[in-house]
């Protein structure tokens, strides 16, 4: 019996597939670094997450070990028998919640965050490996990598990330044929591929008001290639209050000019 042909159609792996392939190799070096960074430290690597999650935590209320657990995309057993170790261990303390008596918060002990720290560093031999990649190829990397967590919290996958892509701030496309070809208005200022970020501390989420363009919007003109209006920089059609100035002089003077003529 012929042995199948691994390169037709009806056999050869699709991209996808592919592409979870190669992240799977990457994954299985991630988890390695992790384990024996970990392991030096006395800690598990979710251990180690959770002590990066709360020292990145923003919120004024601080974070609980529900908070944790949707934060990881863990269950709450997972999260609170980590976080019960890390308190034995004096890296994590339970406080009281001065808004709400009946909750706990955790905070990090002063060796908790210097912990913290270094449990936030990536592991060496993939940055070097992602340095080693040409620009292009970091940046297009970097936004198959931002539409990829985008469909995972499509899904309920992964929580909500503070991504640019969905962030009231970025205006893709708005520099057409440029490095940087999108805006970023909080910086004011234009940002490329290379510049997206996975999680911005600046991030305020697109949609929540009528000034806004809805998430759906936003990114669907980052994926084609448009830009969001007709005005440059602006907000959701409406130009910079610059931009509307400088537009109504000049209607004002072809106005005069056809009056006078």
């Amino acid at each position: 019996m012929p042995r199948p042909d691994p390169t037709s159609p009806a056999h050869a792996p699709t991209t996808a597939q592919r592409v979870v392939a190669g992240l799977s190799k990457v994954a299985l070096v991630f988890r390695h670094a992790q384990w024996a960074a970990s392991r030096e430290r006395g800690l598990t690597p979710t251990q180690a997450q959770i002590l990066a999650v709360v020292a990145g935590n923003r919120e004024p209320r601080g974070m609980g070990v529900k908070a944790v657990a949707a934060q990881m995309a863990v269950t709450m057993a997972t999260a609170s028998e980590a976080v019960g170790a890390l308190v034995e261990k004096g890296l994590l303390r339970k406080e009281t919640d001065e808004a709400d008596g009946r909750a706990v918060v955790l905070t990090l002990t002063a060796r908790g965050g210097r912990e913290a720290a270094r449990a936030s560093e990536w592991p060496g031999a993939i940055v070097e490996a992602v340095d080693a990649m040409p620009e292009s190829e970091r940046a297009t990397l970097l936004r198959g990598l931002v539409g990829m967590v985008r469909s995972m919290q499509e899904r309920g996958m992964v929580p909500t990330a503070r991504m640019c892509v969905e962030c009231r701030y970025f205006r893709p496309n708005e520099h057409p044929g440029q490095a940087k070809p999108h805006h970023c208005q909080f910086i004011g200022a234009p940002i490329g591929d290379a510049d997206l970020r996975l999680d911005c501390a600046e991030m305020e989420p697109t949609g929540n008001d009528a000034d806004t363009p809805t998430r759906a919007r936003l990114w669907e003109v980052f994926v084609n290639g448009q830009p969001l209006d007709q005005y440059g920089p602006g907000r959701n059609g409406r130009a910079r209050p610059g931009v509307r100035a400088s537009m109504l002089r000049r209607a004002v003077s072809e106005s005069l000019k056809g009056t006078s003529s």
